[in-house]
């Protein structure tokens, strides 16, 4: 689209990013870190809503007011011809309204799936529109599902099961138990301060490595300090643990949440929606470097978390 109107498609790109990224934090299964968190803390979809929804609207209003700065030469670009652009036409409509059939379903049983009389939780969910979106491609002969299938990208998620099983070997070993004793000396029992240490310190870690492994290490990090500074009892550290965290807590998980997804635009290798969007750019003769993009991301990240720090603050630490 930017190539058909005569506009640089590198910032647009950069700024796709940007939303997705923010995007993620207005349900719980909007971005991967989200999901994780929130399945440690059990919290259901109707709860993140609620409680959590609020901060990401607020990271995508702040790229919203920064668009005239930050994306000067596109905003005020002056478009011609615009009445001899060539409209797309669709080659299978009656697919695309089975398809959004489906997603609405789906995003339905994510509002009240676990409020149904057999919970379904947002993951069977996920999994379930996944199969009937496979069969949907197998019916109308779009595609086949072995070349769908062969098209998911396994490696990333064999790199996200070696994680799991890294963090178990840390936990087993106790050298998550031992870091979370260096956390309570430092913050006590200081909640709102420990909030907003690990929220600018999480932002900061995930612009530089994928907010993905890093939750996945803070998780039993930060579960195992709440229960050595006798803020929780042992038992949320049971892998089948199925009850509620003490609410005085949960700020700290929210935080760690907010800047792991956040931290993500800081820099091209925080987030891997950056390095899709880069590699896409340069399948298409645009390189965008490091530097391109931190100038863009630094200022976008810095001000979201500084927004969603002062939310996070008046709305669970005040």
């Amino acid at each position: 689209m930017a190539e058909i109107i005569g506009v640089d498609f590198v910032p647009l790109l950069i700024l796709m990013v940007f939303v997705a990224n923010s995007a993620g934090l207005l349900t719980l299964v909007g971005d991967p870190a989200t999901f994780i968190v929130g399945d440690a803390i059990n919290i259901s979809f109707v709860d993140y809503l609620t409680r959590l929804s609020f901060g990401g609207a607020i990271a995508i209003a702040v790229i919203l007011i920064t668009l005239p700065f930050l994306f000067r030469e596109i905003w005020h670009k002056d478009l011609e011809n615009l009445d001899q652009l060539v409209v797309p036409q669709l080659n299978h409509p009656r697919t695309l309204v089975v398809g959004v059939i489906i997603a609405v379903f789906v995003l339905t049983l994510f509002v009240v799936g676990e409020s149904l009389p057999t919970p379904i939780s947002p993951a069977t969910v996920a999994l379930l529109g996944a199969g009937l979106a496979l069969f949907l491609s197998h019916h109308s002969r779009i595609d086949s599902v072995s070349h769908i299938l062969r098209d998911v990208d396994w490696s990333t998620l064999i790199f996200f099961m070696s994680v799991f099983v890294l963090i178990g070997g840390l936990q087993k070993t106790g050298v998550i138990e031992g870091m979370s004793g260096m956390l309570a000396v430092i913050l006590g029992q200081n909640i709102a301060l420990g909030s907003i240490l690990i929220l600018l310190f999480v932002g900061f870690i995930s612009s530089l490595v994928p907010n993905i492994p890093l939750v996945v290490a803070m998780v039993p990090l930060i579960q195992q300090y709440v229960v050595t500074a006798g803020l929780a009892p042992v038992s949320i550290l049971a892998t089948n643990f199925q009850g509620q965290l003490p609410p005085a807590v949960l700020p700290l998980f929210y935080a760690m949440m907010y800047g792991a997804t956040l931290g993500g635009n800081g820099t091209l290798v925080g987030a891997s929606s950056n390095i899709v969007a880069a590699g896409i750019s340069e399948l298409h003769g645009k390189r965008i470097s490091f530097k391109t993009f931190f100038l863009y991301g630094f200022p976008i990240a810095t001000l979201q978390l500084s927004a969603v720090a002062l939310y996070l603050y008046l709305r669970f630490l005040f």
